[in-house]
This record gives C-alpha cells, sequence and structure tokens, in this order.
C-alpha cells in the first residue's frame, strides 16, 4: 500500500463504506477477443506504470505536507519542555533536535527535487491517459469503418472530429496501426449478425457499469475524507483558540506548543486536501455517475428490443456519447491536476 493510501486510511479510521452492489461481468465479444488480446499486454504497460508514478506523485505531496508540520514540531518541542534550558538534564539532547530537524528538511528538499527532477507528476498523467486510451480501444473498434482508408493513426482521431484524445505521444499512434488490419478482419461482418449486436451491448453495459461504481465509490471516499480532515481541523483550531486563551491567565510551554504545533498541522492536512483536488473530485466522480447511469439505461433498454439489428444506430450513437462524456472527464481531470506539481502552495 502506497503511502498516501495509508494517510488516507488512517484519517478514515472509523468511517463505513456502503458495499457496492454485486455486478456480474459480461464475457467478451467473441469476434473482439483476439483484438482484445492483443491490446492488453501495452494496456497493461501503461497502466502498471501510471500506478508507479501515481503513487510516487501523490505520496509526494502528503509527505511533504505532513512533513512540514513535523518539523515544526521538531522545533517547538525542546522548547516546550524545556530542554534548551542549561540546567535541564535533557539539554545535551538539544542537538539531537536540532539534528532531527535538519534531516526533516533535507528529506522534504529531497522529495522536491526527486519529484521535480523525475517528473512523477508529468509521468503519471502521461501513463493515466495511455492506459485509458488503450482500455477503451476494443470498445470504441467496432465503431470505425476501417475499411475506409483515413490518414489518421489514432482510431480516436477517426472518431473524434476534434482529435482532443491523440495528443498523447507515439506509444497509442503505433498501437492503433499495429492492430488497424486485425480489428478490420475481426469486424469485417459483424455489425450484420444479432448474436455480435447482443454480445457487444452487454459487453459495453457491463465495462460502463464498472465506471460507473468506480466513480461512486470515488465520490464517496473523497466526500469522507474531505469531511474528516475538516472535522479534525475544526478540533485543532479549537485547541488553538483555548491554548492561547488560557495561555492569557496561565504561562505554559505546552501552551506555547500547541499554538505552534495545531495551526501547522491544520495547515499541512488543508494543503494536502486541497492538492489532491478531494472536493472537484467528489463533484466530477459524482455528476459522471449519474450521466453514465442515463446512458446506461438507454444501452439497457435496447437489450430488450426483439431485432438487435434495428438497434444499431442507436447503439453506435449511445456508445459513441458514453466514450466522449468518459474521455471529457478524463481531460477535465488532467487540467485539474496539472498545475499543481510538488511546491508547498
Amino acid at each position: 500500500m502506497a503511502l498516501h493510501q495509508t494517510i488516507q486510511n488512517i484519517l478514515l479510521l472509523g468511517v463505513r463504506f456502503a458495499a457496492p452492489p454485486a455486478f456480474v461481468k459480461a464475457q467478451q465479444p467473441k469476434e473482439l477477443t483476439p483484438l482484445i488480446a492483443a491490446i492488453a499486454p501495452s494496456h497493461l504497460a501503461f497502466n502498471a506504470r501510471a500506478v508507479e508514478y501515481g503513487h510516487r506523485y501523490r505520496s509526494a505531496f502528503w509527505a511533504l505536507y505532513l512533513l512540514s508540520a513535523l518539523a515544526v514540531l521538531s522545533a517547538a518541542l525542546p522548547l516546550a519542555l524545556g530542554w534548551d534550558d542549561a540546567r535541564s538534564r535533557m539539554a545535551h539532547f538539544s542537538g539531537v533536535w536540532v539534528l532531527t530537524e535538519l534531516l526533516i528538511i533535507l528529506l522534504v528538499a529531497s522529495i522536491y527535487w526527486r519529484g521535480h527532477r523525475q517528473d512523477w507528476q508529468g509521468q503519471w498523467l502521461a501513463a493515466r491517459t495511455k492506459a485509458e486510451l488503450a482500455w477503451y480501444l476494443p470498445l470504441l473498434a467496432p465503431l470505425i469503418d476501417f475499411s475506409v482508408a483515413d490518414s489518421a493513426q489514432n482510431w480516436y482521431a477517426r472518431l473524434f472530429d476534434h482529435g482532443e484524445y491523440c495528443e498523447v505521444g507515439d506509444d497509442l499512434n503505433v498501437l492503433c496501426t499495429r492492430n488497424a488490419a486485425l480489428a478490420q478482419d475481426c469486424l469485417a461482418t459483424a455489425w450484420s449478425e444479432p448474436q455480435f449486436v447482443v454480445s457487444y451491448t452487454r459487453w459495453a453495459v457491463a465495462m460502463l457499469e464498472s465506471q460507473r461504481l468506480y466513480h461512486l465509490q470515488v465520490a464517496r471516499r473523497q466526500h469522507a475524507l474531505r469531511n474528516r480532515v475538516h472535522g479534525i481541523n475544526g478540533w485543532l483550531f479549537g485547541l488553538t483558540a483555548v491554548a492561547a486563551a488560557t495561555h492569557l491567565l496561565v504561562h505554559s510551554r505546552i501552551l506555547t506548543l500547541l499554538t505552534t504545533f495545531c495551526p501547522a498541522l491544520v495547515a499541512a492536512l488543508h494543503g494536502a486536501l486541497a492538492q489532491s483536488e478531494a472536493y472537484r473530485l467528489e463533484a466530477t466522480s459524482e455528476r459522471l455517475a449519474n450521466e453514465l447511469e442515463a446512458l446506461l439505461a438507454a444501452l439497457r433498454q435496447s437489450l430488450q428490443r426483439p431485432d438487435p439489428l434495428s438497434t444499431v444506430p442507436e447503439l453506435r450513437e449511445t456508445i459513441q456519447s458514453s466514450l466522449q462524456l468518459i474521455l471529457n472527464e478524463h481531460k477535465d481531470w488532467h487540467m485539474l491536476v496539472r498545475p499543481h506539481h510538488l511546491p508547498l502552495g
């Protein structure tokens, strides 16, 4: 488990999430099985890279904020415990705290330097986009007429007029070019076969439903995380206010420590939560889940019709709209996350 996941799980201790509804995975259309198998290794490679750098980047900014608060604690603790007094038996340990604070600062600087030098965020975003686009290529393929010559290598550029999903480097173009002939062979007569129309529709419903459930879980988790952090910060602000007010009557180094460290921890938690875009992830994921539900209803309704071939035009339009909805949300997420990088602020 990555550091950012561990921190969030600690923050969410005691929160119970509703179990997702049981969902049965639909069988892949036999016509698409060779294409899915051919694309799978590339998708797995893109996804593994996205997971690796996503964990690095998100763990980094949580670590940067929380280590900064810990550095404040290391600086204030010897003063609060009286170890800075030469008469204290613990005075000779004051150097240990100075060294601890220095090591924390060096660790923060190291994480910051490595994150920028190796471009963890950029590699995460690029790999996640490639993984997302590669994942939907088999679902996209039946919507493309491969018998018509087209200068665009990227299948998304052939389907979507503006080509806004195409600027992800050459990897996806190579993947599309390498599998274009296979897709054409697999789908040569597919749309004239009622069984393919039914199996393709069921498979599309399964893929889109899994995406809908994923975004519902994201929305619920981000909502719970946001509420929990706001609750913790409320208590920390309250403790700071009480300590500050008490300090007017009782001079205590411990009270000084509380009025120093609590605001630092509040700032760290708030900064990490803001950089993770918890509120916007919650809102966009919930909206996407609702919009997908409407499109899924149309697909399920088409499965009830006696003549599958009569549903083909509507089916193609609905799946294309679903893909465009998902990819638009992915593009918005990309634009949302990209400006953050690793700085504290």
